[in-house]
């Protein structure tokens, strides 16, 4: 399955969410109590390890390139795994899920600020009806921690995906990748050896499943955007919240209610709508690799897959905003 036609592309999205939500599987079995910082430490650095084959593909004359903003987002990216961790093993699956979804009406709100981008009509409901869909979701009896985690996921999601257009535009996503885990590495030692828990081989055990499922994330992911405009096929990422309820429901016996429903699709649904507008200013083009392989690492389609393989987050990020954008 090469991605080079839109049903392969669609399929390898589809089963690409399923691994990412997989990987939400693993870090919920973890206890609520785990060492969280411990657990980062660990992924962050599995992952790092996984990324060293590629190594080759690093601009070494240029390695530091932007090592300020790599840094920030670095640092974003530990919080953001922190308060991932806490979401995930406190709230239902779903749950968890459908609050990650608030990162591109996030997006929305912070390039408006700065950047001073114009909000459309159809922009200005999608943040209005997603922040309401939020409240439905969460009421104020289920208002805690937990919740407040998840929110803080989905604003470093955000956060990081506004900051990556001050990243040097050369660097390919592996030269990324690589700058981001490894200058994450650190604090993230310090923090677990400040945690002060025993070194757990579950811990290790589920760091690296969950490494391992999001690499694969990865690059279903950049298949699928390689060779087909993002504009056909993103929607589909939206599988993973299904595949969120399916699994919560079958697995964990998380039923969800009506506040649930309905205040998941007041989040989604004006997002779909986004990526249809998009798709519709921007007839889908006919497949030429020679094209799109000529057009070089600037072109829309490879930014675009590059922007969503650096991280597993909600799929309308680039659609939310008409630009890419990543953590």
């Amino acid at each position: 399955m090469s991605g080079k036609t839109v049903n392969s592309a669609i399929m390898l999205l589809v089963i690409g969410n399923a691994m990412a939500l997989f990987s939400d599987v693993l870090i919920k079995l973890l206890d609520p109590e785990t060492p969280i910082f411990q657990f980062a430490f660990l992924r962050c650095a599995i992952t790092l390890g996984l990324l060293l084959p590629l190594a080759g593909k690093l601009d070494r004359q240029n390695l530091f390139s932007g090592l300020k903003v790599h840094a920030i987002r670095a640092h974003v990216h530990l919080a953001g795994i922190a308060c991932m961790v806490i979401a995930l093993t406190n709230l239902p699956l779903a749950t968890a899920n459908a609050l990650f979804y608030g990162a591109p009406i996030l997006v929305m709100v912070l390039s408006a600020l700065f950047f001073r981008e114009k909000l459309t009509p159809l922009s200005v409901t999608a943040v209005i009806s997603g922040f309401l869909g939020i409240i439905v979701i969460l009421r104020p009896v289920e208002f805690n921690w937990a919740a407040i985690a998840a929110l803080g996921s989905a604003l470093t999601l955000a956060v990081n995906a506004v900051m990556v257009r001050k990243l040097p535009k050369q660097q390919s996503t592996v030269h990324k990748l690589f700058l981001n885990y490894l200058l994450i590495l650190p604090a993230a030692a310090a923090l677990a050896i400040w945690e002060g828990a025993e070194w757990d081989p579950t811990i290790l055990l589920i760091a690296a499943g969950s490494a391992l499922l999001i690499l694969a994330y990865n690059i279903t992911v950049l298949l699928a955007y390689r060779q087909v405009d993002a504009n056909q096929v993103t929607s589909a990422e939206y599988t993973g919240l299904i595949w969120a309820v399916a699994v919560g429901w079958i697995w964990f016996g998380e039923v969800p209610d009506i506040w649930f429903l309905a205040g998941t699709t007041m989040i989604v649904v004006p997002l779909i709508l986004i990526g249809l507008q998009h798709r519709r200013r921007s007839p889908a083009r006919g497949f030429n690799p020679a094209t799109r392989e000529d057009a070089g690492p600037g072109n829309e389609s490879h930014s675009q897959a590059a922007s969503k393989a650096e991280t597993r987050t909600s799929p309308a990020i680039t659609d939310a905003c008409g630009h890419s954008s990543s953590q």
